[in-house]
């Protein structure tokens, strides 16, 4: 009987890929609404949720491709 393994670097690669979809979608909600003035940081021009969040997602959607089940790497 064969075993059949996951990767660590599979799994990673998705857990990357969800929390980048997530900060990205709050980078944006926040770029469209964004807070009141009072409350705005110094670099919130920058908008880095919703660059970190897209080079997160884009680091998973890597790992999870290459290191994906059956593709006979990472193992």
């Amino acid at each position: 009987m064969k075993e059949h393994h996951v990767s660590i670097w599979f799994l990673i690669g998705l857990q990357l890929g969800i929390f980048g979809l997530l900060i990205t979608g709050a980078g944006i909600y926040g770029y469209f609404f964004p807070p009141p003035p009072e409350q705005l940081t110094v670099l919130s021009d920058l908008h880095a949720g919703i660059w970190w969040g897209a080079i997160m997602f884009v680091l998973g959607a890597f790992y999870t491709v290459k290191f994906r089940p059956g593709s006979g790497k990472g193992e």
